[in-house]
């Protein structure tokens, strides 16, 4: 990875509004050092104009440098538009793993038993979206088709990189695929869970169906967690897990790109969150999970950038545990206050970590 070089990728509406304020964090005279921060425009307008161009130039910046900070963008309804760009972007910069992590946030009640850290490891490419569709017949003879592929390589990516995350957590590696009913198809992830397990007898395992998952989830006694799922099924999963936190402000979202020995290569950070519209040009989002995404690419540089990355951490968790909070968090912070009172407290710990 090329040492303090992010890649910016802007979006759409309060997206890209969150995507300043978490930029705001990361400036010299916050974090104590310059980060070079090359800008691509991944707005609608702008993808629709280069024919999704732009898109690839900016995973080609991200192939390069090896970490990218990506703003929520829309994504069209019709079939002819340019499409989701994330998929285009897990396609080119290689992304294997999606990872998106609850976790409890001062002073937000969590539901149900969700207290210590949930990780959701799911595929990033294939399962059910690019599939192949298409229909046949006509009126109530009409009958719809789907043909679907995973691959070994990215079942062993999700496999080991979830066993790494438990041991990383302290965690269990916890859930499945419904290998029962699928066992070819869905079967290549329990296998290659199985076979990670061997590799890695520290860590405790215990697979689920995917359906149990979703259902013992709802009764977890509060244990860390890491669940590996196939693409659709790790989607969902997201979905149900970052709110059992009380809010998903608290997580960011991580597409990891690996080398032949499944240590990362590249990574593009995001908030979990979509553009939420009706609140574009209010100044009143959640700005925290975009300020979190930025703080776990610094994890990936060098020691003192790691260093601005705890802090960034911390700092957030802190004001919202001392009462900054935003709206959504039954607070009355603008997005730009929630910053700069993150801003504030992230200068002031390295001020403090550098005197010690």
């Amino acid at each position: 990875m090329d040492a303090r070089t992010i890649v910016v990728l802007e979006g759409d509406e309060t997206g890209q509004e969150l995507l300043e304020q978490s930029l705001r964090v990361l400036a010299a005279d916050v974090i104590g050092f310059e980060l070079a921060l090359p800008r691509f425009d991944l707005s609608l307008e702008q993808r629709r104009a280069t024919e999704n161009g732009v898109v690839l130039e900016a995973a080609a910046a991200i192939r390069e440098s090896g970490l990218g900070l990506k703003a929520a963008t829309v994504t069209p309804e019709t079939r002819d538009d340019v499409g989701s760009p994330n998929r285009l972007l897990r396609e080119q910069i290689g992304g294997q793993v999606i990872v998106r992590t609850g976790r409890r946030i001062p002073g937000i009640v969590p539901v149900g038993g969700a207290h210590a850290p949930i990780s959701v490891v799911r595929m990033a490419v294939g399962d059910a979206y690019g599939a192949q569709e298409w229909r046949e017949g006509e009126g109530e003879d009409e009958v719809a088709f789907r043909t679907e592929r995973i691959e070994r390589r990215i079942c062993r990516s999700v496999a080991e990189f979830a066993f790494r995350q438990a041991e990383r957590m302290g965690a269990k590696v916890f859930g499945g695929p419904k290998f029962t009913v699928s066992p070819t198809y869905e079967g290549m992830l329990k296998e290659e869970m199985d076979a990670a397990a061997e590799r890695h007898p520290e860590v405790p395992y215990e697979p689920q169906l995917i359906d149990a998952t979703f259902a013992l989830l709802l009764k977890n006694t509060g244990a860390p967690l890491v669940i590996p799922a196939l693409n659709r099924d790790g989607d969902i999963l997201s979905d149900l897990v970052l709110p059992l936190f009380g809010s998903i402000a608290g997580s960011e979202s991580l597409l990891v790109a690996f080398d032949e020995d499944y240590v990362p290569k590249a990574l593009m950070a995001e908030a979990a969150h979509g553009t939420a519209p009706a609140l574009f040009g209010k100044d009143v989002a959640n700005p925290m999970a975009m300020i979190l995404a930025g703080a776990a690419l610094l994890s990936h540089v060098d020691e003192p950038a790691q260093q601005a990355g705890r802090a960034i951490r911390e700092a957030c968790l802190e004001a919202v545990s001392e009462g900054v909070r935003t709206a959504d968090l039954a607070g009355h912070a603008s997005s730009s206050e929630f910053t700069d009172e993150v801003i504030r407290r992230t200068r002031s710990k390295l001020e403090v970590w550098a005197s010690l």
